[in-house]
């Protein structure tokens, strides 16, 4: 019944579409995917990670019932979270589902209408390729892309199938920022001139799992199939396990941390990508056989490519063997700055009436401003661990899932992401200043296409 009552809404819609909706300017492949209210959306979870278990299915369950959406079946290659994923499943909501051995299996299943990704995070992109070849819509987390070449194959294939693609920037559906950029944007703020961003942690654990590493053996899974197109090497638990320690499997903290905070720099301002990046780093204490570093600092340089008298500033540092400082985000104008820590504007730094008239200049002090929404309410499930950004962001997706409009982080904020991402592992990785050709889409060291 459910593929019959599909059928015919596409086919009602296909035909009535110069009618109704010429004038919305959506095309026939959108039409073909239109979703009657009363069908019931059917996902696949792609990788039973930690961050699919702990916040992205609690997410996702907080409105399945009011959006009528369901999940059905797990994908993942190791025995193991395949187990896990049913009891969790059981325990949590009492609910059964069914497992899926590898992405083949999954897409097999032609009940399944969409999926969450959430890999290893150079898999990103390539699972996001197979989603669209087979036409399904997709959340996918963050970092999108690991490298160029896969961040501008993700992009075409996603363009191309016209499916809808959530990046998992989920900042993007956080209130607090919303009203940020809507500040900012007033032009009350006035010209964005630096930016500091950091994201500190003392976790020896962070990203280390030494009782998984120990106890997974390379027939618990399929390595071939886990590396896809990295250069073959034969099995590691630690770059299975561990893969966020390890380049080209992860970028660490740029494609780990970094990719957040970079991309409300990219939707505050406007601008797609830095025009330069220079960044250094080291492994300065957690000397456990890692080759990503354990802490970095990038500078970028941001602007309009053809006017090299404006632009502003970024500086982003990490570590991650003292957590001073936290996670911290600020905006700085001539007048003051946006925090977005503590949600603030505030006429902080700004230029004083003392220093003005020395200059036969004006004060530029801004106005007090409060970004914090304290009226949001987020529906729960019984279970959830899932905060409020990253729930409305689901529920975002959702919403797009039904209506076909362009969710709030679209593919070209993942694509965005990745090229600042890989722009710093490059400046990271060869010491040298690296720029973008936005002709070729490559990232550049010292003029040379930086590969990995």
């Amino acid at each position: 019944m459910k593929n019959t009552r599909r059928d015919f809404i596409k086919k009602s819609v296909l035909a009535t579409a110069g009618v109704a909706f010429g004038s919305l300017g959506v095309n026939s492949k959108s039409y073909a995917r239109i979703i009657g209210s009363n069908d019931r959306v059917i996902v696949g979870i792609v990788g039973f990670s930690d961050r699919a278990r702990q916040s992205l299915i609690p997410a996702f369950m907080n409105y399945a019932d009011k959006m009528n959406f369901e999940i059905k079946g797990v994908s993942d290659i190791w025995n193991r979270r395949r187990n896990e994923s049913v009891e969790f499943f059981q325990k949590d909501y009492g609910k059964r589902i069914v497992t899926y051995l590898n992405n083949e299996e999954l897409y097999s299943d032609k009940e399944i209408d969409a999926v969450i990704i959430s890999t290893a995070d150079f898999q990103h992109a390539l699972h996001t390729v197979e989603a669209a070849k087979n036409k399904k819509d997709v959340y996918v987390e963050k970092p999108f892309a690991e490298t160029m070449e896969d961040n501008r194959l993700a992009l075409k294939s996603v363009k191309e199938s016209g499916i809808i693609c959530q990046i998992g920037s989920q900042r993007r559906s956080g209130p607090n920022y919303h009203k940020a950029v809507d500040f900012i944007k007033s032009g009350k703020f006035g010209d964005i001139k630096m930016v500091e961003m950091t994201w500190n942690v003392n976790q020896p654990g962070r990203w280390r799992r030494p009782e998984l590493v120990s106890s997974i053996k390379e027939s618990d899974t399929d390595w071939k199939r886990y590396i896809l197109n990295r250069p073959y090497e034969h099995w590691d638990a630690r770059k299975y396990i561990e893969y966020r320690l390890f380049w080209p499997y992860s970028s660490g903290i740029p494609g780990q941390w970094m990719a957040h905070q970079i991309d409300t720099v990219h939707w505050f301002s406007g601008l797609k990508f830095p025009r330069s990046v220079a960044a250094n780093g080291g492994i300065y204490m957690w000397n456990d056989g890692r080759k990503n570093y354990d802490a970095m600092t990038a500078v970028f340089d941001y602007g309009p490519e053809d006017d090299l008298s404006k632009g502003f500033q970024v500086l982003y540092s990490s570590r991650m063997f003292n957590s001073a400082g936290g996670v911290k985000e600020i905006y700085y104008s001539n007048g003051g700055e946006l925090n977005l820590d503590t949600n603030k504007v505030t006429p902080t730094g700004g230029l004083t009436e003392q220093y003005a008239k020395s200059m036969n200049m004006k004060p530029n002090l801004l106005p007090e401003a409060d970004l914090s929404v304290a009226d949001v309410k987020v529906e729960t499930a019984a279970n959830t661990g899932a905060d409020i950004m990253t729930s409305l962001h689901m529920l975002n997706w959702m919403e797009s899932i039904r209506s076909r409009k362009e969710p709030n982080a679209p593919v070209e904020a993942g694509y965005d992401h990745s090229v600042a991402n890989i722009m710093v592992t490059a400046a990271l990785r060869t010491k040298k200043f690296v720029t973008f050709d936005k002709v070729t889409q490559e990232v550049l060291a010292d003029g040379k296409v930086f590969q990995y």
